[in-house]
Order: structure tokens, then sequence, then C-alpha cells
């Protein structure tokens, strides 16, 4: 029976026993040049700043967080709270958060809620009792308690994929009401009028609703607005955006498209559209939100609105950043949204 030791390691050992003043001897500095160097490594000349990089990773050095975060009052640490992980823009996104929030030596802790804000309230307090320095929430659907636990900790925290400049709190993102108004009004302008919606989950995602919103504006000034039979609400998964496209497309009075709340949604629409013996777009158009990369790799390739996500979350990212060093951040910073039109959507055929 093979016994586990609970003692470190000869190299964990080793590595725990060198001190700074060890690096800051060996690369000729003070510890002051070294502990600036690896707090804020833009600080020091590019040069000096490769010596003490090489020595430290040479010898293994290891700053001690809890110590840094005790002289500090911060731990360099982010967290962020997002529906799901199931989700390949969330994932794009996040790791465009990463890559900005290593170059600037903090680390990204991760919750997910699935949609439920009671699961959300308690991953921050988690996340919180962790020692966070500030907090990316997505959306501005929050609990109360929620902001006041922020609020009382004296946490920065910024709501990200919404624009809402009438709210106080810090919004990095796009118009999602905006978007669907011109999903919408590119098929409006192509002559359809017959237009169901495959909607994302309404509950506690503001960024569907007001998509929601945009688009049935744009179809009431035509009279066109689906009646609650041509409007479904799906997670985001290809199965059930599959059962909503067969639900429609079986019915007597079909629609000559169909509006998605996000690309994936359309992919599954389109799959079984084509299984039920539909042409794309010549007998439906199907259109997206959030230009995913597979998007522009479908045959035929998917008209949707384009997400700048790398940039939104990067900016979200950079907001924190910027707020816990002390410098003036934009509170709000609205994101351009762009029409990407390829092959799936058509006119309707003539009646």
């Amino acid at each position: 029976m093979k016994t586990v030791s609970s003692a470190l390691d000869p190299m964990t050992r080793r590595a725990r026993g060198i001190g700074i003043r060890a690096v800051a001897k060996q690369a000729g500095v003070s510890t002051a040049t070294v502990s600036r160097f690896l707090n804020r490594p833009e600080s020091v000349s590019t040069e000096l700043g490769q010596r003490i990089r090489a020595i430290v990773d040479e010898v293994g050095y290891i700053p001690d967080a809890s110590a840094r975060a005790l002289s500090s009052r911060r731990t360099r640490t982010i967290g962020a709270i997002i529906p799901t992980i199931d989700n390949a823009m969330f994932a794009q996104g996040l790791q465009s958060l990463q890559r900005y929030l290593s170059s600037q030596n903090y680390l990204l802790l991760l919750a997910t809620n699935e949609y439920d804000l009671d699961v959300e309230l308690a991953q921050a307090r988690n996340l919180v009792s962790r020692g966070i320095d500030g907090l990316l929430l997505r959306g501005d659907a929050h609990h109360d308690a929620l902001r006041d636990l922020l609020q009382a900790q004296e946490i920065d925290f910024v709501n990200v994929g919404v624009y809402d400049p009438t709210k106080p709190y810090p919004s990095i993102g796009v118009d999602n009401a905006g978007a669907g108004r011109c999903i919408a009004r590119h098929l409006v302008d192509l002559g359809h009028r017959s237009i169901a919606i495959v909607a994302a989950m309404q509950r506690n995602n503001d960024r569907a609703q007001a998509r929601l919103r945009g688009i049935t504006s744009v179809l009431a000034e035509v009279d066109a607005v689906p009646g609650p039979e041509w409007q479904i609400q799906v997670n985001y998964k290809l199965d059930e955006a599959r059962q909503a496209a067969r639900t429609l497309l079986q019915r007597p009075d079909r629609p000559t498209a169909i509006v998605c709340g996000n690309d994936v949604i359309a992919y599954g629409v389109m799959l079984e559209a084509q299984k039920l013996g539909f042409v794309v777009p010549q007998d439906l158009s199907v259109v997206g939100f959030d230009d995913l990369e597979w998007s522009r790799h479908l045959q035929p390739a998917l008209t949707t609105i384009h997400m700048p996500t790398d940039e939104i979350w990067t900016r979200a990212g950079e907001y924190l950043v910027q707020t816990l060093a002390g410098h003036p951040a934009m509170k709000h910073r609205e994101i351009d949204f762009s029409l990407v039109v390829r092959e799936s959507s058509a006119p309707p055929k003539p009646a």
C-alpha cells in the first residue's frame, strides 16, 4: 500500500524557500524594484524586466499572495459571474478577458449562475470572501442585495454586455434593443411580413429581453408582430432550437423568415429546416445574433448581427483595472454592433 506524505516535495519547498531578497541580490537591484516589477511590469525598463523575470524563473521564486494582499489590501484578483460556460460567446469573451487581465498581472476567478439571481448572489458572496478586488457581472438584472454587498465591501463592479447610461451602475456593451431593430429591419426591407421568432429564454436575461423588444418594435411598424404561437423561447441548445423550428414549420401557416435569439439557435433552426426539406433562403430566411466563428462557414452562411465580443470583455477588464489603480475610467461605454448579410436571408417567394 502506497503511503502519501503530506510534506511538501523538495521542489515546492525550494520554491517557497526562495525569498525576494535572493532575487534582488542576484539581479543587482533593490527588493523594492523587484516588487515593483512583479506588481507592475511596465514600471521598469524592458531590459531590467527581462533580467528580473529570467532570475525569477530560474530560481523558482513564487510571490506570497497572502502577504502581498496584507500589505497592499489588494489580491490582484478579479471575479466574473456569467450565466453558463456552455455558450461559445461567453467562452470567447472570457478568453479575451483572461488574456487582458493576465497582461496586467491579475488573476481571474469564474463562477456561473444559470440565470438564477439567488445563485448569483451566493456566488458573489463566495468570491468576495476570497478577496476579489473587482467583479464583472453579465447584464444588469441583479439582486439589490448584491449591489448592497459590493457597495458595503467597497468592491468595484461593471455590467458586461449591456449599455445603459441612464443607470448609476457602470456598463460596457451594445445597444441590444438597437441590434434587434437592425436585424428585424433587414428582413422587413427584404419584403418579409410572415416572421417568427425563436428567442432565448427571457427570465433574468435583460439582453435577450432587449433584443426581443427591438425586433417586435420594427415588426409593429408594418403590422407584422407574430402571435404567441409564432414566438418560442428556448435555451441556447441545438436540440431545443430544432424542436422550435419543427413546431413552426409543420404548421399550415408557415413563416417565411425566422429571427433567432443567437447564432447557436439559428444553427438548430437551419438544420431542422433542411431536414424537413426546406431550402434556406429560398423557402425560409434565417438570421441570428453574435456572429460566432461557425456562422460564416455554414452552408448557407448565416446572416447575423456581429457582436464585438472580444472588445466588450477587454474593455470591461480595462475599466476595472483602471478604476482599481485610481485612474479615471469611462463609466458607460457603448460598443458598436454591425449587420453582417450573408447567404441565409433573401426576399420571400412570390405568393
